[in-house]
């Protein structure tokens, strides 16, 4: 497959998962509720009727398998590593990829989503393939899902977390005691959000497993969800037992649709969300950048954007350097390296929200960064 045509495939398909998640914060909601939401109403299904995770096939990725799974991709420009893999295992939640209207969750035979589902796997869980990686289906809840507060939205996300933690479940019983590294996106992360709090913090032992957990692309409140979830925030790129997430936009950046739909829900813990408290880490300085201030200047630390080639034998090339970022009020400030940055593409969000990129712009770094973790990690 053409190489830019892999990755904007992949873009788009994030780009439409991000305008689900937030339109109803962009948009009122009026207009796309209309355009997105099912048709139908919410149908709960049999019971038992879920994927077995004991079966191969309920899976997008699992370790050792012939032909290697999506995940298992590497894009040109890696430099050498060790061979083999690292005593560890990553557990990886996709985005939404399921948007039709006839159904409020896809069916695991739905062939055209799984693709779509398989193309995030192969671009962001990659990012973690020195580790053995696991990745579920699972019966995500659709697209306009995302545009609704009632029961059926409601039920419709449970459904597809009940999914995710049943898959939980089994990779446990898979990986019964190597350190663990927790990833997702989009409506991944929300569902992660959720797996902290319920299963990991109520589990000391699990909770002395966890390297690390990648909340990418989704606001968590330090104040009123994290105190919930059984991880502290990681407090540099050596920091285990800990939790990264960070939310990336460009200069000029409005970040009010975001915020203002945040502040003031009930998190986790019962206490009410604020923009101040929502954490940002910086995957290029491995910190919160707290009191860090001037412009940004770091772009050599970038080991490398994952930026669409024109070439058609190649999928992408990792190009150094060339972006810089900061956090600043709690969201991830990034520039180009001589006021410009690579071209990923046109899919910038409304504020010049670049969520759409937020494992690309930093795909080396989130590599070393959970790699460092795991060789710092002690059992």
């Amino acid at each position: 497959m053409c190489a830019r045509r892999f990755l904007i495939v992949i873009f788009v398909l994030t780009l439409l998962v991000v305008a689900g998640a937030f339109a109803v914060y962009q948009f009122g909601g009026s207009v796309l509720r209309k355009q997105a939401l099912p048709t139908v109403p919410y149908e709960a299904p049999p019971p038992a009727s879920g994927p077995d995770y004991v079966q191969t096939e309920n899976w997008l990725n699992l370790p050792d398998t012939v032909p290697p799974g999506p995940a298992e991709w590497k894009p040109q420009g890696m430099g050498e590593e060790p061979a083999g893999k690292v005593e560890a295992a990553t557990f990886y939640i996709h985005p939404t990829t399921y948007l039709q209207r006839d159904r409020w969750n896809a069916l695991l035979g739905e062939q055209e989503s799984q693709s779509r589902a398989q193309l995030f796997v192969r671009s962001q869980a990659s990012a973690f393939n020195f580790s053995r990686v696991y990745a579920p289906k699972y019966r995500q809840a659709a697209f306009g899902a995302f545009l609704d507060t009632g029961k059926d939205a409601t039920a419709a996300l449970d459904l597809a977390y009940s999914d995710v933690v049943r898959a939980f479940d089994r990779f446990l019983a898979q990986e019964p005691t190597a350190p663990i590294i927790l990833a997702g996106h989009s409506q991944g992360a929300l569902h992660l959000t959720r797996l902290l709090r319920d299963r990991v913090a109520k589990d000391s032992a699990l909770q002395k497993r966890i390297v690390a957990a990648y909340v990418v692309g989704w606001p968590v409140s330090r104040t009123a969800d994290l105190p919930a979830m059984g991880l502290a925030a990681c407090r540099n790129n050596l920091d285990t037992r800990c939790m990264v997430s960070w939310q990336t936009y460009a200069e000029p950046a409005n970040t009010d649709l975001i915020t203002s739909a945040f502040e003031g829900t009930t998190g986790f813990n019962g206490r009410k969300r604020r923009r101040q408290d929502i954490i940002c880490y910086n995957p290029l300085s491995g910190s919160d950048d707290a009191g860090v201030t001037g412009e940004i200047n770091n772009f050599a630390r970038n080991d490398g954007t994952l930026v669409p080639t024109d070439t058609s034998l190649s999928d992408a090339n990792l190009v150094q350097g060339s972006v810089g970022a900061l956090c600043r009020d709690n969201f991830l400030m990034i520039a180009g390296l001589d006021d410009k940055l690579p071209d990923l593409g046109p899919y910038v969000l409304p504020g010049n929200n670049y969520h759409v990129y937020d494992y690309a712009l930093f795909w080396a770094n989130i590599r070393a960064d959970a790699r460092g973790r795991v060789n710092a990690f002690k059992p």
